[in-house]
């Protein structure tokens, strides 16, 4: 995967196009390239675990999964449901969730069950933030659960944003909610978007998201204005005015947010026009995840690191 050119997605179908629907024939190739895909996907997976000389390579690292946590219980299903796509892409990596905060299992208590069960066979854990820019929690809550797990060998992954397949997802969401790929130049020069995130104090989450926006923009064609729930400004509605101010009033608000919860609901809100669904459990999401998790494996090992291998 190149960040330069992300793949996307094509879940939709061209038998929306058709009238009546698709034939049977063609549902009936739809199931059998689906049941190919899914097969050549284990297959592929089962033969990674074999060297070339015929010998079982190590377990690779297992995946943890960090989400923030929240009491809106959709998020807790969303981040299951993007577990299991993440599973379904990559059968035998073991993937596991833990929570900073709000939810069970927390962060800590996972690794200190990995560690446990990590002693026969140790191959540590890359923790995953499913967080979308750098910020405390990714700078400090994180590394020092890491830190934290002595008994288990931890790399911390990159934050998911910002990156190309995000971009995808923020565009597949927002056509999802109406926003129309082909429309007239009068009609282009009247949009925007507010891409609406969580916010914090800490500039290195706005530098992050301002160049998420920048990039959407490029993929729309509109101007894109970030916008933040709390910690941060411009609100969503003061962004919203900003573009009316400037001859946008068809706007539309991009959901910055990894599942469904109070801030995402309370931005959606402020929407003139159209409001998108949160990135979700899509699956570039899931993909993303997975690059994270890669990158970091290939990442040359610390010092500390290699201390604790080796203790």
């Amino acid at each position: 995967m190149t960040a330069s050119n992300p793949p996307r997605d094509e879940s939709t179908t061209a038998s929306k196009n058709r009238p009546g629907g698709a034939p049977h024939g063609a549902a009936h190739l739809d199931s059998t390239a689906q049941l190919m895909n899914r097969i050549t996907s284990q297959l592929g997976s089962q033969l990674s675990l074999v060297s070339l000389n015929g010998t079982r390579r190590p377990a690779p690292p297992a995946l943890v999964l960090v989400g923030h946590g929240s009491r809106d219980p959709r998020a807790l299903a969303t981040v299951r449901t993007l577990i299991e796509r993440v599973r379904e892409l990559r059968p035998h990596l073991p993937v596991h969730l833990g929570h900073i905060e709000l939810n069970e299992p927390l962060l800590p208590d996972t690794l200190a069950s990995l560690a446990r069960a990590d002693q026969d066979t140790p191959a540590g854990a890359v923790l995953v933030p499913l967080l979308l820019s750098r910020g405390y929690h990714v700078k400090h809550d994180i590394p020092e659960a890491a830190a934290a797990a002595e008994d288990l060998r931890t790399r911390v992954a990159a934050p998911l944003g910002p990156h190309p397949l995000l971009v995808e997802t923020l565009y597949a969401r927002l056509v999802e909610a109406g926003w129309r790929t082909r429309t007239t130049e009068a009609t282009r020069r009247a949009s925007g978007v507010v891409l609406a995130a969580a916010g914090s104090r800490d500039p290195d989450a706005a530098v992050d998201t301002r160049r998420t926006a920048q990039l959407l923009a490029e993929r729309l064609g509109v101007p894109v204005v970030p916008a933040y729930a709390s910690a941060a400004t411009p609100t969503v509605s003061a962004a919203v005015r900003a573009l009316a101010a400037r001859g946008r009033h068809r706007v539309a608000v991009a959901s910055y947010f990894t599942a469904p919860g109070r801030f995402a609901t309370e931005c959606a809100a402020a929407a003139p026009w159209i409001a998108a669904a949160p990135l979700g459990a899509h699956p570039m999401m899931a993909r993303l995840v997975l690059h994270r998790y890669d990158q970091a494996v290939a990442r040359p090992t610390t010092a500390s690191e290699r201390e604790l291998a080796t203790a």
